[in-house]
């Protein structure tokens, strides 16, 4: 059955590696060692080619939506930073014309400039194809339902291009109450794929439905990896505690989120977080993805290997909502 995952990840060092290590030591970016029961997988980032192509065939993945890894363009202000995201841009673009059929792209944008976002998020939809955008986590502290961001969500919504929410290093003051006086490597694992991370995410979703942002721009598109970041869990709950408290609003938060939001699998491979995702958002809002290189394709043909669906379910889950959600091609 044809295959499609959506968030996996390259790199493009010479861009990165212009990225002020000032700015990346405030962010949060910390050296960290590689695990020992598997291989580094930051040196498998920059490959966009035969390695990369052979790992997916052996576990039967037929094509990769793929986003820059960090540290990128949201780093970066002013012209430097748009010079950064329209270079790693061009440079995912020269990939996927070589490789059309197994080669998809989010856009990386300069989010520390939101005019100029807004303009390659179109340049990279209409002239290089691309089938959305990726935003990590908060760009100097600021979430999506900051209206500096209305054009880049206007835009978004016009392109009918989604827009994926990755994680990304909680802010300074956030790491400092949560996640500071730990020993080091666990803190910093609970800070980011621990937990740190997913909570942020569903926070971001959230604060974009109570802000209202959802409802100013209620075209907009979502997607959200990692079984959908705790709120599959959450949102009854949230259709509890936030009744009172949503006249502002047009819609429940429960509604909103699944009237806009679609999820994906990415990094995790047990069955109940799936059919929690699966029970909640319903089969044809969650899709398989794998999270590559931080985790391997194999990973993830061996949890297909071990679930079970419906055939037609298990047809939309694999591609057949990516394939109508970022309009993919099918070769």
């Amino acid at each position: 059955m044809r295959t499609v995952i959506l968030e996996e990840h390259f790199s493009l060092p010479a861009a990165a590696a212009r990225v002020d290590k000032a700015v990346m030591a405030r962010r949060g970016y910390k050296p960290r060692a590689p695990r020992k029961d598997v291989g580094n997988p930051l040196v498998l980032l920059p490959d966009l080619g035969e390695q990369r192509l052979k790992s997916m065939d052996e576990a039967g993945i037929d094509v990769e939506v793929l986003s820059n890894s960090g540290p990128g363009p949201d780093l970066v202000p002013g012209p430097d930073g748009i010079a950064m995201a329209r270079e790693i841009n061009d440079h995912l673009a020269a990939a996927c014309a070589k490789y059309p059929a197994r080669f998809a792209g989010f856009a990386s944008l300069p989010m520390q400039a939101p005019d100029a976002a807004a303009k390659e998020l179109t340049r990279a939809v209409k002239d290089l194809g691309f089938v959305g955008a990726m935003v990590n986590g908060t760009t100097e502290g600021k979430f999506l339902d900051d209206p500096s961001y209305d054009g880049i969500l206007a835009a978004a919504a016009q392109l009918d291009a989604p827009i994926y929410i990755h994680p990304h290093i909680p802010p300074a003051p956030v790491r400092e109450a949560y996640f500071s006086n730990l020993p080091e490597g666990a803190g910093r694992v609970l800070e980011t794929a621990g937990w740190g991370w997913h909570s942020e995410v569903a926070v971001h979703v959230l604060r974009m439905v109570v802000a209202g942002t959802l409802d100013k721009h209620p075209k907009l598109k979502l997607i959200i990896g990692h079984m959908g970041e705790m709120l599959p869990m959450m949102l009854d709950r949230a259709s509890q505690v936030f009744s009172a408290d949503i006249d502002h609003l047009k819609r429940s938060v429960p509604q909103t989120v699944l009237d806009q939001v679609w999820i994906t699998t990415s990094g995790i491979f047990n069955e109940p977080p799936l059919y929690a995702a699966l029970m909640t958002f319903g089969v044809d809002r969650v899709m398989f993805s794998i999270d590559y290189p931080y985790s391997t394709h194999m990973m993830g043909r061996e949890f297909l290997n071990k679930i079970w669906l419906a055939p037609a379910d298990m047809e939309k889950f694999c591609h057949g909502t990516a394939d109508k959600l970022l309009k993919l091609k099918v070769r």
